[in-house]
This record gives C-alpha cells, sequence and structure tokens, in this order.
C-alpha cells in the first residue's frame, strides 16, 4: 500500500470521484440506446458485458466490456494525474464498488470484472495485462465467463508480486475478495456443473 499522505478531505473526494464513475451503468444505457430491452429482464439480469452478450449484440457486449473497464482506468489516472498513488488506488476501488453498489440502481449493480480489470491496467499496466491474458486464456478453454474472472482475480496478487508492484498488494487483496462475493453464486453453480457458457440464454 502507498503511503497515505494525502489530506482525508482529499482523499474522500477522490472517493466520491471514483465511485461515480464507477457507478455509471453503461450496460443499460447502451442496451436501451440500441433498442434491445431491459438488460434487467435479460438473462442473469446482471448489468455487465456478459450479459449483454445474451441480448445477441457483440458489440454492444465488446462496448461494454471496454467502457466498463475504461471508468476504472479513468478513475485512477485522473486521481494519479492530479493528485498521487494514495488516492489513484482509493479512487479505482471506490469505481469498483461504484460499478457493483450504484445508488441509481438501488446499489444493486454488476460483479466488477471488466471494472477490476481496468483498474488493475491503469494501476500497473504489467499486472493488468497478466491478468487480462489469465482470463482470456480461462474463458477460452472453460468458456465460461465467471472461471475466467475468478482465476484472474485469484493470481492477481501473485502478478503484483512477480512484475514489481507490491504497493498494490493490499488492494489487490480486496479487489479479489470483492470479486469472489460477487461470484458466490457462480462459484455454487460451477460446483453443481451448471454455471452456463459463453452465449448461453438463462
Amino acid at each position: 500500500m502507498p503511503l497515505m499522505d494525502t489530506p482525508i478531505m482529499l482523499l474522500l473526494l477522490w472517493a466520491v470521484i471514483g465511485y461515480l464513475l464507477g457507478s455509471i451503468p453503461f450496460g443499460i444505457l447502451l442496451t436501451r440506446w440500441l433498442g434491445l430491452g431491459n438488460l434487467r429482464e435479460i438473462g442473469s439480469g446482471n448489468i455487465g458485458a456478459t450479459n449483454v452478450l445474451r441480448t445477441g449484440d457483440k458489440r454492444a457486449a465488446a462496448a461494454t466490456l471496454v467502457l466498463d473497464g475504461a471508468k476504472g482506468a479513468v478513475a485512477v489516472l485522473l486521481a494519479r494525474w492530479m493528485t498521487g498513488e494514495d488516492a489513484a488506488q482509493l479512487a479505482g476501488l471506490a469505481a469498483f464498488l461504484g460499478h457493483c453498489f450504484p445508488v441509481w440502481l438501488g446499489f444493486r449493480g454488476g460483479k466488477g470484472v471488466a471494472t477490476f480489470l481496468g483498474i488493475l491496467l491503469a494501476l500497473a499496466w504489467p499486472v493488468g495485462i497478466a491478468a487480462c491474458l489469465t482470463w482470456a486464456i480461462t474463458v477460452a478453454v472453460t468458456r465460461t465467463s465467471s472461471m475466467g474472472a475468478l482465476m484472474a482475480a485469484a493470481l492477481s496478487t501473485m502478478w503484483v508480486f512477480a512484475l514489481g508492484h507490491p504497493r498494490m498488494f493490499v488492494l489487490g487483496v480486496i479487489l479479489t475478495i470483492l470479486v469472489f462475493v460477487r461470484h458466490r453464486e457462480n462459484i455454487a453453480r460451477i460446483k453443481d456443473g451448471a454455471e452456463p457458457k459463453i452465449g448461453e440464454k438463462r
């Protein structure tokens, strides 16, 4: 964890900014704009890219993936540029929480995988690339989005040390725990052999 030497009020400001950026529900906004229906009534009802893919529009799913990642990255990069590393990590965590618990949606948001990866890419791009590759390889092998998310999160702290960014360790552990908590229902379905593959309707 970086030295927290930024004034507390400034850190709180970046936490609010990060949360507001993270809480933008791009999946819902894009599906409405493209006339694809109410995302809450499609598939799992989740607001992330995997559920957007169940609308049948791959472009909308890809755009949701990129934008959900970008909002986490933007929160980190703005806070780092204008304040410092401590504010950057706090803004990243707040962006993740904003995606998972957006006030506009009654605190019922997504599972945060794309935002998680965007945060890692912005904090330390080698760690982010390693996590993205872990996700992509796992998904390619298993055809299961949740398996990719869980594997990327589980190995992210290993990448933090292996690639020389130990100051990210505490944040990495917190984000990993949150990713696993948000995927607890997926974990139960994986154990039962009932987790749907990518593109399958639920």
